[in-house]
């Protein structure tokens, strides 16, 4: 049991107040005696623009927001899936844990590149996920499919195999799209089932298909409507699992970006702007990155760094300091950010498409990020202001008895208002 949350476990009335919509249930009754503290579950909902819960479609994730604290949420730059996972994490931005895009190169591994299937710890080791601090510390974690959460951290490649030589949580699932949502929902019930000392006291839980439907048909319309009322609905079944156990819980519901409308309408062809044989692209889309190809450094800069419509680019060292972006030795040379849902693609094409995008500016409405806090450890009924993805790893820490980490980016008193006034 943790520290703080043994302070919290009041009995079977604060069970109740936990999460709302408790009753008198047989279980709910046997569950009285063993007083079960709380348990702290992070909830990431990847894609979900705060704007969501307006649409009349999530009842429980509305009402959570209600009953709890809320706020519109700023992610870090880039505003990507595996970045700010890794930074909600670790309380750093991405260009101080090394996670600096979905896809990365590394100049002392010339030969291979990151992906999102990525497990190698080298490339996760310059930041120590919340997990792996709580575990030790003796806190029992479990991960479900929290992007990093397969990897063994501060392990090495050579020693990944059946048994890792680095740092896991407890329990833990790669990711996989053929697990369903119910699925990953009973698997995080059945770890709280456990006998108290296997049981986790903080869970992750992930859920891609808000994201899926965004790209697919953009942040408006009916695939985005079905994902959402999908989420809530196994957000439902979450809490009904937790009443059934009688386990009150503090709930932190976030997710890492939001999401631009964009298609072929809004298309930037890099190659009506600059010589093909100049650069190397790295990575292109919502945000760009090069290299120059060998002694075309010069030629490659006059063709880049001059005004262009709805684009700007950089050198990384002259990203702007807003962005906090720029400094890591994985970010490519030069750096290229368009409006907010235009893409950048290298070769022009006549195909007509719409969808949804991520990975703009951070402070840019539509990349708003999704924030509700709900639990014996929060205030009810309040809406603070935005703060940045990277004070959620301080108030994880709070939450399930960790000291404050002496290298973080955010700092717990970002977050404070939504705390009740015992903690």
């Amino acid at each position: 049991m943790n520290r703080i949350a043994a302070a919290l476990a009041l009995g079977f009335a604060s069970v109740l107040g936990g999460c709302a919509g408790y009753t008198d249930t047989p279980v709910a009754s046997a569950a009285v005696a063993e007083q079960r503290a709380p348990v702290t579950i992070l909830v990431s909902i990847d894609g979900f623009h705060p704007d969501y819960l307006e649409r009349g479609l999530t009842p429980t994730l509305s009402r959570l927001a209600g009953e709890g604290a809320r706020a519109a949420m700023r992610p870090s730059f880039p505003t990507k899936t595996f970045p700010n996972h890794w930074t909600l994490v670790t309380g750093l931005v991405p260009d101080h844990h090394g996670i600096i895009a979905n896809r990365m190169e590394d100049k002392t591994r010339p030969d291979e590149a990151f992906t999102m299937a990525t497990v190698d710890p080298y490339w996760w080791n310059e930041a120590k996920p919340v997990w792996v601090e709580a575990e030790e510390a003796g806190i029992r974690s479990a991960a479900m499919f929290w992007p990093g959460s397969a990897v063994a951290w501060g392990g090495t490649a050579e020693g990944y195999g059946p048994v890792p030589d680095g740092t896991m949580a407890s329990d833990w699932q790669a990711f996989s799209m053929q697990v369903t949502n119910t699925q990953r929902v009973n698997s995080v019930l059945d770890w709280l089932r456990r006998p108290a000392e296997i049981r986790p006291e903080f869970v992750t839980l992930y859920f891609d298909t808000v994201d899926s439907a965004g790209h697919g048909g953009g942040p408006v319309g009916e695939e985005i409507d079905e994902a959402l009322r999908d989420v809530d609905s196994h957000i439902a079944d979450l809490l009904a699992g937790l009443e059934s156990l009688g386990q009150p819980a503090n709930l932190v519901l976030v997710s890492d970006h939001g999401m631009a409308p964009t298609g072929s309408n809004k298309m930037i062809v890099l190659d009506e702007i600059v010589d093909a044989s100049l650069y190397r692209a790295v990575e292109s889309g919502a945000y760009a990155t090069f290299e120059a190809t060998e002694g075309n450094t010069a030629a490659l800069e006059a063709a880049l760094l001059r005004d262009h419509a709805h684009m700007e680019c950089w050198r990384k060292g002259e990203i702007p300091a807003r962005y906090q972006y720029g400094t890591h030795p994985r970010i490519p040379p030069y750096f290229c950010l368009p409006d907010t849902g235009w893409t950048i693609t290298t070769r022009a094409s006549d195909a007509t498409w719409s969808g949804g995008s991520h990975g703009y500016d951070p402070f840019a409405p539509e990349m708003a990020s999704l924030f509700i806090a709900h639990g014996p450890a929060f205030r009810s009924g309040v809406t603070i202001e935005t703060f940045q993805n990277t004070a959620i790893t301080p108030l994880l820490r709070h939450l399930i008895g960790l000291p404050q980490a002496a290298r973080a980016d955010g700092d717990l008193a970002d977050v404070a208002d939504a705390l009740a006034a015992q903690n």
